[in-house]
């Protein structure tokens, strides 16, 4: 269920999260967020550290993409020494 409660933006542009809100999610000071933005609309999204179970499915992920990309460890490697001379 979701939980709707309002708030006001200061002279500073700091925005509350309603104390209800953070409860339920478990939101802490200190917490980061994406923020990302739409005609008139705001979301939130806390970043959250991927467990190792998570983390190891993104790099299967990243991989198969850059083998079906064509991406060659060489490749990389040079892209990799290009930047570093910038």
């Amino acid at each position: 269920m979701s939980t709707l409660s309002t708030t006001r933006m200061s002279s500073k542009g700091q925005i509350v999260i309603p104390e209800e809100i953070r409860m339920i999610m478990d939101l802490h000071a200190g917490d980061q967020f994406i923020a990302v933005a739409e005609k008139d609309v705001v979301i939130l999204k806390r970043i959250t550290q991927p467990s190792l179970n998570e983390f190891s499915s993104l790099i299967a992920k990243a991989r198969k993409q850059a083998k079906s990309a064509g991406l060659t460890k060489e490749a990389l490697l040079d892209a990799i020494k290009e930047v570093r001379k910038k």
